[in-house]
């Protein structure tokens, strides 16, 4: 479904991405683990064309969109999450998840809106609410009904868990898991490397920009590396 292929960026004369290669196979979860600074963000944002790579290729479902705008990158079926959650604050929790259907045109919007509640109960309660007054973990969670208002055929997750108790962060990951069971293919960045790969699929672990090791999930778990560097072993 997306194909990176030597993929490189820089801010100014900074490299922040390396000829990183890599594939996410359409209903797979795919996580990107690595410290802070390795290039996990710059490599979403790259995707979602908000930045502008300096070599190499991005291709989703066998289109080039490397050089597409970022807003019609999001009509072609990838919508991002991104860190920090960044809702729309001065917005109601409604207004904000009719901004995820800003490019739809289709019927079928009012009952997504019912598929998000189902999801996020927590949402339908806090319609008429300002975004900004919501917890930590039910911005997260507008924030993840926003991009799936857009009908992603691909979503990014850039940190998920940041900044939440632990009530929240296991509540994130099921539906996470959920999503991809109805058939959304799931690129997840995320510091907590336990649990991005104990729902992988498959994983990749970037170090100073380059990609070091790869494997499915569970491969990456045992492995010594990943234990030494990311799980504490």
């Amino acid at each position: 479904m997306l194909k990176i292929e030597n993929l490189s960026v820089h801010y100014g004369m900074i490299q922040a991405v390396r000829d990183v290669s890599f594939e996410v196979n359409q209903g797979e979860i795919v996580s990107l683990i690595g410290a802070n600074g390795a290039g996990k963000t710059t490599i979403l944002r790259t995707i979602s064309g908000l930045n502008q790579p300096s070599k190499g290729t991005i291709t989703f479902e066998g289109v080039p969109i490397q050089k597409k705008a970022p807003r019609k990158i999001v009509a072609q079926g990838i919508s991002q999450v991104p860190e920090g959650r960044h809702v729309f604050s001065g917005l109601t929790v409604l207004e904000n998840l009719e901004m995820g259907a800003y490019l739809r045109k289709d019927d079928a919007i009012k009952k997504d809106y019912e598929h998000v509640y189902e999801k996020f109960p927590i949402l339908k309660e806090r319609l008429n609410q300002d975004a900004s007054t919501l917890s930590g973990g039910e911005q997260q969670m507008l924030a993840m009904g926003r991009a799936l208002m857009s009908k992603p055929r691909l979503l990014l997750l850039d940190e998920p868990s940041m900044g939440l108790a632990p009530i929240f962060i296991q509540e994130i990951f099921n539906i996470i898991q959920e999503i991809q069971k109805q058939g959304t293919t799931v690129l997840l960045i995320e510091q907590n490397a336990k649990m991005a790969l104990s729902i992988a699929d498959r994983g990749y672990v970037l170090e100073t920009g380059k990609v070091v090791l790869s494997g499915t999930g569970q491969e990456l778990l045992e492995s010594e590396e990943v234990k030494k560097a990311y799980l504490g072993g």
